[in-house]
């Protein structure tokens, strides 16, 4: 499969992908790069590089990659997932650890929406963008439980508007090293680590940046419900939603989660966990139609319901 676009004479000098994403703008600037870096773009025959400058006359060419030219998440049914509510203004689904709950362009094909795309086609459109399928908020990629989506614009923005106001109490349990205490409240703002962008870090820490970095607000409460072994697990939630949020709070309070390949890398993992122990097991927030409130529950996923028992610690 070959796509081809001539760059139009007015346009001499501009950017390699800023002009891919003329071309192709679903695609959003990270995977736009990733492409390029991925040897899918050509101009005039020659392998296409990043920051390559482009003249009017010039031919892309796109060869290969059919995935870059989908707009919008590609149906699979073949994944393994719960409803764990619907009606017919939104639902909630069970999200299993180790599928992210939306890509950011075609090459995404298991995640929680290309399922949704599968099995409730007219989600597919409503939300910020056109790869969301309708989730009005996400979890990490190897965190499991509850995400929810909406089934109209409307209810999506109500939802979307309940989780910007903080007004969705949003419960997880965790696993975590060390004795952690009878439990506490954290609060502090969150920015990006300017040493590993696939990470956050606790603001206030910056190592004296020139410019400010950007702050999240971020509040986290955790309880601690039993201890053995030289772990703790905690019931937490989280009153703002922040990337992160629950993982960087624990770990800077020296309870990083256990099994987080991020933030407690040297940390061995326990027999038979090969995610991060982190499960959202509890949402409450009000329904966009009729006001009520609604609480939508999880059960704690399999394998960490063995963990717990390989800990002698309580399963909830």
């Amino acid at each position: 499969m070959t796509r081809a676009w001539t760059v139009p004479p007015g346009q001499d000098g501009i950017r390699l992908d800023d002009f891919v994403r003329r071309c192709l703008p679903h695609l959003s600037l990270r995977e736009t790069r990733r492409a390029i870096e991925a040897g899918a773009f050509r101009v005039d025959q020659r392998l296409g590089k990043k920051g390559d400058r482009l003249c009017g006359g010039c031919v892309l060419a796109l060869r290969g990659f059919p995935d870059l030219l989908a707009e919008s998440p590609v149906p699979t049914r073949d994944l393994k997932v719960s409803i764990l509510y619907e009606d017919d203004c939104l639902l909630a689904l069970d999200k299993p650890a180790g599928v992210a709950t939306h890509g950011f362009s075609g090459r995404e094909t298991r995640a929680l929406a290309n399922y949704l795309a599968a099995i409730r086609p007219a989600l597919v459109g409503v939300g910020g963008n056109r790869w969301e399928a309708g989730f009005v908020h996400r979890l990490d990629r190897d965190t499991s439980g509850i995400v929810l989506a909406a089934k109209d614009q409307e209810a999506f923005d109500h939802l979307r508007s309940q989780f910007r106001r903080a007004r969705v109490r949003k419960k997880y349990w965790a696993l975590v090293w060390g004795k952690a205490g009878s439990g506490g409240v954290i609060d502090d703002p969150l920015i990006h680590d300017p040493q590993d962008r696939r990470k956050m870090k606790l603001s206030g820490r910056e190592g004296g940046r020139k410019r400010a970095a950007k702050r999240w607000k971020a509040r986290t409460r955790f309880q601690t419900v039993a201890y053995s072994r030289g772990f703790s697990l905690l019931r937490v939630e989280m009153e703002t939603g922040v990337t992160h949020q629950i993982r960087v709070h624990l770990a800077a309070l020296g309870h990083p989660l256990v099994g987080d390949p991020l933030y407690a890398r040297e940390r061995p993992l326990p027999p038979a966990l090969g995610r991060q122990f982190l499960h959202a097991f509890s949402l409450e927030f009000r329904h966009p139609r009729t006001g009520q409130q609604l609480i939508v529950e999880s059960p704690l996923a399999a394998e960490l319901r063995e963990v717990l028992r390989g800990l002698r610690l309580p399963c909830p």
